[in-house]
């Protein structure tokens, strides 16, 4: 193991008890315009009146070194993007399993009511969602048998049988839940999903990345593929991607990126 890439790993492990090293050293950067600013401030407060009164600290370190905001990443590539195609392609019943209540699910909430079924539960009603709580790793009710038009699981199949979020342990539990979710689309109906992409492995319990190779043995004959757009390992959308031979064999040389489908069943 590198020396990179052992730091890395050690700063994962220490984040998970609450021990961020990064963050103390990039703290440590913006203390002296802090101790400076506020210098500053309490000087000129002692010669002006000022309609606020002076209460208790709140040092903000962090945010002179900034951006002004992140606009990459898996997450945020692919919630604008399948929100939009949904917009686009307004289906009568949109449903969504598993994917993010603050990120995709948000988004979509802004413009059309959907339905949102997850194993965890949820705490707060909000406008235009109707939760459901359902485990997609056990049967679901026949009811809910060509239920939809329209669905979407976004970075949420690669956790199912793994434990992250309370669901049983199961090394297949990728594989029930695309079939759970396959029975759920109506035929013609538009699936929207996406999964990390990689070299095929399992990186306990956080995750499943899959290759391509399998995902397209997932997908068989049972869906078209309408799109292809993929998050690479920078955090940089690749959207309308051809699923060329060699783009597939090397997982688009992705190590750790994001795989989004757009698809039509057709059985």
């Amino acid at each position: 193991m590198t020396t990179k890439r052992y730091l890395r790993r050690l700063h994962f492990f220490m984040t998970l008890f609450g021990i961020n090293p990064l963050a103390t050293l990039q703290a440590l950067r913006g203390l002296p315009f802090y101790l400076r600013d506020l210098r500053a401030i309490r000087k000129q407060l002692r010669n002006t009146h000022s309609d606020f009164a002076w209460a208790e600290l709140y040092p903000c370190f962090l945010d002179r070194v900034a951006d002004s905001g992140l606009a990459r990443g898996h997450y945020f590539h692919q919630d604008l993007l399948v929100a939009r195609r949904i917009f686009e392609n307004a289906p009568e019943l949109h449903v969504d399993v598993g994917s993010r209540i603050d990120g995709f699910v948000a988004h979509v909430a802004s413009f059309r009511t959907l339905e949102v079924f997850d194993i965890r539960p949820m705490a707060t009603g909000l406008p235009n969602i109707n939760f459901v709580r359902c485990d997609f790793m056990g049967e679901i009710p026949e009811s809910l048998t060509s239920y939809c038009d329209s669905l979407s699981c976004l970075h949420a199949l690669e956790h199912f049988g793994l434990g992250r979020y309370g669901d049983r342990i199961n090394p297949d539990g990728h594989l029930i839940g695309f079939e759970n979710l396959h029975k759920l689309l109506r035929v013609n109906g538009k699936f929207y999903f996406s999964v990390p992409i990689g070299r095929q492995r399992i990186e306990f319990n956080g995750h499943r990345v899959f290759s391509m190779k399998y995902l397209l043995s997932l997908v068989g004959e049972r869906y078209v593929i309408d799109s292809f757009s993929f998050v690479d390992d920078n955090g940089d959308l690749f959207e309308n991607i051809e699923l060329t031979e060699d783009g597939v064999a090397g997982n688009f040389g992705c190590n750790l990126g994001c795989g989004i489908f757009e698809m039509t069943k057709v059985k």
